[in-house]
């Protein structure tokens, strides 16, 4: 957990690189979302944070909550509607401290205490490990809104296994029967290792860099639009699919390429 922690201490600072030089006209630019500007995805992760405080220290009142909220699609967008009156400087400021909260409530936590959320009830390290994706897909959507090219770091290993874990869920929220046959990643990480998942006998492979598979399973990119390479049908199956945030299915995004 420390060491995921300070992961997500790191990727954090990253996101906050991305808005310190943001005038306050920059925070309406539209982001590859659609209908949300920069300003959107910044109080996404702070409301979200805010929630993840209540999930671990009142349980319960987590769950009583959900039960009010109504379809995902429809209460995500009106959070991000009235969090609109906020200034630029409030909603860093809003970022800042339920970022701050929550890190220091997940400390508290052992990696394998139960914590639920909007999907299946997680470990603990495994709902870190979320709000670390959650921090680097809307940072994309951030970077992509300002023309910015992030460098990919280590830290993608968690993105990686949260995507990779959640095939199952990529299925399911589809109502799709998930295939018998395993499937396994075979990823280039920046220092040119490889990182794995998955049987090592499979006859389904993924295959490319870490950072396109990321980009795919949080559907920040079309599939068409990556370098992976997928060997048997269950792993083509699952990759035109593939989700890692809890919800219902993400609409991703259109090809870009020809």
């Amino acid at each position: 957990m420390a060491g995921l922690l300070d992961d997500l201490r790191a990727e954090t600072a990253s996101f906050e690189t991305l808005l310190r030089p943001l005038r306050d006209d920059d925070w309406e630019r539209p982001t590859p979302a659609e209908g949300w500007a920069i300003r959107d995805q910044v109080s996404h992760l702070a409301w979200f944070d805010d929630a993840a405080v209540r999930a671990v220290t009142d349980p319960d009142g987590h769950r009583a909550a959900l039960a009010t909220l109504g379809s995902a699609g429809d209460w995500v967008d009106r959070l991000v509607r009235e969090a609109r009156v906020r200034t630029p400087a409030g909603l860093l400021a809003w970022f800042r401290t339920a970022r701050a909260r929550s890190i220091e409530v997940f400390a508290t936590l052992d990696a394998r205490d139960r914590v639920p959320w909007y999907g299946p009830d997680m470990s603990a390290a495994s709902f870190v490990t979320a709000r670390l994706m959650e921090t680097w897909a809307h940072g994309q959507d951030v970077a992509d809104a300002l023309g910015v090219t992030r460098p990919p770091t280590a830290r993608l290993r968690h993105v990686a296994s949260i995507g990779f874990r959640a095939r199952p869920y990529s299925f399911a929220v589809r109502g799709l029967p998930l295939p018998a046959e395993p499937v396994r990643a075979e990823l280039t990480m920046p220092d040119g290792t490889t990182w794995t998942a998955g049987p090592g006998d499979a006859e389904s492979v993924v295959r490319g860099p870490v950072l396109d598979f990321c980009l795919a399973v949080t559907q920040r990119v079309h599939l068409s639009d990556t370098a992976l390479e997928m060997t048997g049908r269950p792993a083509r199956e699952w990759m035109e699919i593939a989700q890692a945030f809890a919800g219902p299915p993400g609409r991703g995004r259109a090809p870009v390429s020809g």
